[in-house]
């Protein structure tokens, strides 16, 4: 790889800066570095780790497995069907005449929830084919009871009881809730990779980083990790992401308990869990069965995702089954046909659809409780970059010292069909700590206990891992993904060497409510950062800043311990930053196009160039 590197290097060496860069009369002003910086303190994390995809964002289908997951048919039928030519969209649309096939008309459901489902549907057929099998169910929900055979006391002892009582007990004492606050963390079985362990930090400070009228609201944590599990052979690192458990929202789960007909006295009573095979309700566990004593709301809290994925064919077969109106049930089962194809892609491409809002949609529908936890998402954990160099964060409280981390959230929003948008699972729940916290303050209890389910999570994820304590840095980032580089920039000012050695280029969309620690980077922030409106003043966007700083980024990418880091969305932001790196090395080290594109990946497989985009 070095070789390679070298080979392309010599054809532009020429071209490289090797002292101070001296960008010329650009149109943005270049950055410089402050030898009389100050204290550092300053800005926002964001989700690191391997570019995963929000939930919001997933693709439909990425395998043939999906594929059959999610229409009931495998590839090959789904190909020998379709022709390919987009009819099947027209299949059960108004006035839709097939010879041969006999079409009815149906009653549709007189809901709001079900008319927000935006259903092209017409008269649907009589006859309905491959319509997908139900299901098979992988969970069981079992009452507990007492083994009524216990032996006789004669026999065999161990300390002093009979054997038999002996095995009875502890069996019983398996079959018992652990005792653990789940109000505030999950149940242990919702275990991250080992060795780590879900955590509750408690909140000790919040504040919005976001103005009024920002088009999404960003809140700041300082998180108290003092007492955070030993025994995990990994620390906090600047650039590293913490793992947050977020439970679903406390109303949605009431809701759903009543809507599924979940008798109150039940829904906190001890049940016992059975599953035939897959690993949920852990996270990354072992594909096998399990059996384990939990409680109904702790699995719909903390373990099943209620929200973030579209329906599938299999949920909408078993809303179907146990449907009692047959007006609903026809529907359901059209959804799951090969004729209701093309409806059934436009509900799954469409607006999220919440299992709250298809229970709303469809009231006749209600399946038992552990069948409908056999066809949800597990709730995965999310990822939040630290914002601070956590090595640093030391707060002397009541004559001890307390550790802190901190992160920023961003609240991201898709429709509802009620509320007109709901937050996320993660940051909804960030929100609604940030806001409990925030009206505690108010009210004059600064000290309320509020927690984050959190673990360590991504220590080696590449920002955290190509952090260097040497050679120059350019970090770029825009709205939430500028909040690692706070911590990066807060480490390098206690180094005494590292004047000239750190730029930051920052997008936002307004800096009067969307700039993110303004004012607390601890330096001369003008020298160090260069921050780019696209929605005010000349309304430039990040990358037109890169290329404007054509002269900064080659001098560094071609620097002894030279790092360009990258991070923020990968839509908009993150393609054009990297067209613009590509253009910046066309222009000064005179490549072609495509010789340019490789320089900047063998940068990258160099650890030189590091995007986190998501």
């Amino acid at each position: 790889m070095a070789t390679q590197v070298d080979l392309l290097l010599a054809k532009q060496s020429a071209a490289s800066i090797p002292e101070e860069p001296n960008p010329g009369p650009s149109a943005a002003p270049s950055l410089t570095y402050s030898d009389s910086s100050d204290e550092h303190d300053l800005e926002e994390p964001r989700q690191p780790e391997l570019r995963r995809r929000r939930a919001s964002t997933r693709l439909i289908a990425q395998s043939p497995a999906d594929v059959q997951r999610i229409t009931g048919e495998t590839t090959t039928q789904l190909i020998k069907r379709c022709c390919g030519g987009g009819c099947c969209l027209g299949l059960g649309g108004k006035g839709a005449k097939k010879d041969g096939v006999e079409l009815e008309h149906v009653d549709f459901p007189d809901n709001d929830a079900y008319r927000s489902l935006n259903l092209k549907i017409g008269q649907i057929p009589s006859t309905l084919n491959g319509v997908c099998d139900i299901p098979e169910q992988t969970v069981f929900l079992q009452p507990l009871r007492r083994p009524s055979s216990v032996p006789s006391p004669s026999g065999s002892s161990v300390d002093g009881a009979p054997l038999g009582v002996a095995q009875v007990q502890n069996k019983l004492h398996s079959l018992s809730l652990e005792d653990l606050d789940t109000r505030i963390q999950p149940p242990s079985f919702v275990q991250p990779h080992p060795p780590h362990h879900v955590f509750p930090a408690r909140i000790h400070n919040t504040r919005e980083l976001t103005g009024q009228g920002a088009e999404k609201r960003t809140f700041h944590f300082d998180l108290d990790v003092t007492n955070y599990p030993e025994g995990e052979d990994v620390d906090f690192k600047v650039g590293g992401a913490i793992g947050v458990s977020a439970p679903n929202e406390v109303q949605m789960v009431e809701e759903l308990l009543d809507l599924l007909l979940v008798p109150r006295f039940l829904r906190d009573k001890p049940v016992l869990l059975r599953t035939t095979r897959g690993r949920w309700p852990t996270v990354w566990g072992d594909d096998q069965a399990r059996e384990l004593v939990t409680t109904r709301r702790d699995l719909l809290t903390w373990c099943s995702d209620i929200q973030s994925y579209p329906p599938t064919k299999q949920l909408l077969r078993v809303f179907a089954e146990h449907a009692t109106d047959a007006n609903e049930r026809k529907i359901l089962l059209f959804l799951c046909s090969a004729e209701g194809q093309g409806v059934f892609c436009d509900l799954r491409t469409g607006p999220h659809v919440s299992l709250v809002q298809l229970l709303h949609a469809f009231p006749s529908a209600k399946p038992p409780l552990d069948l409908v936890l056999a066809n949800l998402q597990p709730l995965m954990p999310r990822f939040y970059s630290l914002s601070n160099d956590p090595h640093e964060a030391v707060l002397t409280r009541d004559g001890k010292q307390r550790r802190l981390i901190e992160i920023a959230v961003t609240v991201h929003e898709t429709p509802d069909w009620r509320a007109g948008s709901r937050p996320g699972v993660g940051s909804g729940f960030f929100q609604r700590q940030a806001l409990a916290l925030l009206a505690a303050q108010r009210r004059g209890a600064p000290d309320a206990d509020l927690y984050i389910p959190m673990f360590k999570g991504l220590m080696a994820n590449p920002l955290a891992k190509e952090f260097v304590s040497d050679g120059p840095m350019l970090l770029i980032g825009a709205g939430v993904g500028i909040a690692p580089f706070r911590g990066f920039v807060q480490r390098r000012l206690k180094t005494a060497n590292c004047a000239n050695k750190v730029w930051v280029l920052q997008g936002i969309r307004d800096s009067l409510v969307d700039e993110l620690y303004s004012g607390e980077w601890g330096v001369h922030e003008d020298e160090v950062k260069k921050v780019v409106q696209s929605r005010r003043g000349e309304g430039r966007y990040v990358q037109e800043e890169v290329a404007a700083q054509a002269d900064l980024v080659w001098y560094i990418i071609n620097a002894v311990d030279g790092r360009v880091f990258v991070c923020g969305s990968s839509k908009g932001m993150g393609e054009g930053v990297e067209k613009a790196l590509v253009e910046v090395a066309m222009d000064k080290g005179s490549l072609q196009r495509d010789e340019a594109q490789q320089f900047w990946d063998l940068k990258k497989l160099a650890g030189q160039y590091i995007a986190e985009t998501w």
